[in-house]
């Protein structure tokens, strides 16, 4: 049996940078999903994505997945998982979420990633945490709830939980997996294992895609559709992933699931510039406090974890 990765030297200034591009596109992915209501279905947008990204990849990934054919084809099965449930999965529960719950459930369901990448890291792994660890974690969640709420935490009584917060919620639980298998990956290159995922991704993204035009509910992207799709293929499908996996391999899995928090933060930002909306103080506040935890965490993470 080969053994798991281990994480590449200590380099936390570049996982940082990695980690905060890939929270602007994934802030980015938030808005894409909601502009996607009426333009595009959502597992319809889940295949195009990862049609468009495997389309990308074809060409630069190809001697790379040449020389790593042997050692993809050892792990078919956690590489089939991975794309399955990380990439379409999560894909798919995101996007139909959107279409039935309101943004700032989505933001802040998708804060609860880092606690439960905490959570499974130590029920599978044993991954120490400390209480200061904890306490940063939970500063983090804080502070996308300040921001998913604009600061009046009875939002929460009012919005409730529909079906789109259950779905949000086990979309986050996939994607807390997907971080956590994420170290274990086969020894092969970042390019043609993305590539194997992506394609893994786009084959399981088409019985979902098939029960969607069955049912009546498909909508073909028009003009505005597809940009969209092109957005979501190449930032946030492409380009953030490729970053979020090179953050965990240098950091690890628990600090780097830390990140997540920003999403609701550049998510505020994209709106000021997008739809024009104000800046106040609870978005400062949220500001301080995703940063101060995520400061907080990474000064009292366990020696070793």
């Amino acid at each position: 049996m080969d053994r798991p990765v281990t994480h590449a030297p200590d380099r936390p200034a570049l996982a940082y940078a990695l980690l905060v591009f890939t929270t602007l596109l994934w802030a980015g992915n938030v808005v894409a999903g909601k502009w996607a209501v009426g333009e595009v279905s959502p597992q319809a947008l889940t295949a195009l994505r990862w049609a468009v990204a495997c389309l990308v990849l074809a060409w630069p990934a190809r001697r790379a997945l040449a020389q790593d054919r042997d050692g993809l084809a050892r792990h078919w099965l956690y590489v089939l998982l991975m794309g399955a449930g990380g990439y379409t999965a999560f894909a798919s529960l995101f996007y139909l979420a959107g279409t039935m719950t309101s943004a700032v459930n989505v933001a802040l369901f998708q804060g609860s990633v880092p606690v439960l990448v905490i959570v499974l890291n130590y029920a599978v792994r044993r991954v120490p945490v400390s209480g200061l660890q904890m306490i940063g974690v939970l500063v983090t969640l804080s502070g996308a709830g300040v921001a998913a709420t604009h600061g009046d935490w009875r939002s929460l009584v009012r919005l409730g939980v529909n079906r789109g917060d259950g779905l949000m919620l086990v979309a986050c639980l996939v994607y807390a997996g997907y971080t956590v298998a994420l170290p274990a990956r086969p020894k092969v290159s970042a390019l043609s294992f993305f590539a194997a995922m992506a394609l893994a991704a786009f084959v399981t993204s088409l019985p979902p895609l098939a029960a969607e035009w069955a049912t009546g509910h498909l909508i073909w992207p028009g003009p505005r559709g597809w940009a969209i799709v092109a957005f979501v293929a190449l930032g946030p499908s492409l380009a953030a992933q490729f970053s979020f996996m090179r953050g965990v391999e240098l950091i690890g899995p628990n600090r780097a699931g830390l990140f997540v928090n920003l999403v609701p933060i550049f998510g505020a930002g994209l709106a000021v510039g997008v739809a024009g909306e104000t800046f106040g103080a609870s978005e400062t506040g949220a500001l301080a406090l995703v940063l101060g935890g995520i400061v907080l965490a990474e000064r009292f993470r366990p020696r070793g974890a």
